[in-house]
């Protein structure tokens, strides 16, 4: 089996990098729901509420900003992956590489720059 091109191997990055920023923004989403949860049971609770609530919260808004932290590095990242398949694609059509190659190569750049800005605070 022949070594992927440079071009299939740009493609993967592109998928790889968007496939794990899509993971981020569902992890997000699934602790800014927990958090909100919290602070509900924890309003609630008031006087009676648990000492250690009040930790567990701090802990995942933690979490919370730390995963938004995850954004604009990766989606740094996913702009230079997206450039670099650029470069690729030119060099492949220039090169007539394989169509459905290309095609693949098209698709992930059109992923890749469909990604969205960075979730805010």
């Amino acid at each position: 089996m022949p070594a992927p091109s440079p071009l299939t191997i740009a493609t993967q990055s592109v998928q790889r990098l968007v496939k794990e920023e899509k993971y981020y923004r569902k992890e997000l989403t699934q602790q800014s729901e927990r958090v909100k949860k919290l602070e509900a049971d924890l309003k609630e609770a008031g006087e009676d509420a648990d000492s250690n609530a009040g930790f567990v919260l701090k802990q995942e808004q933690k979490a919370v900003d730390e995963t938004r932290a995850i954004f604009a590095p990766l989606n740094k990242r996913i702009e230079e992956a997206v450039q670099r398949l650029e470069e690729q694609i030119a060099a492949a059509e220039s090169e007539n590489a394989p169509a459905d190659e290309i095609n693949k190569a098209k698709e992930a750049l059109e992923l890749g720059k469909s990604v969205e800005e960075p979730p805010v605070a």
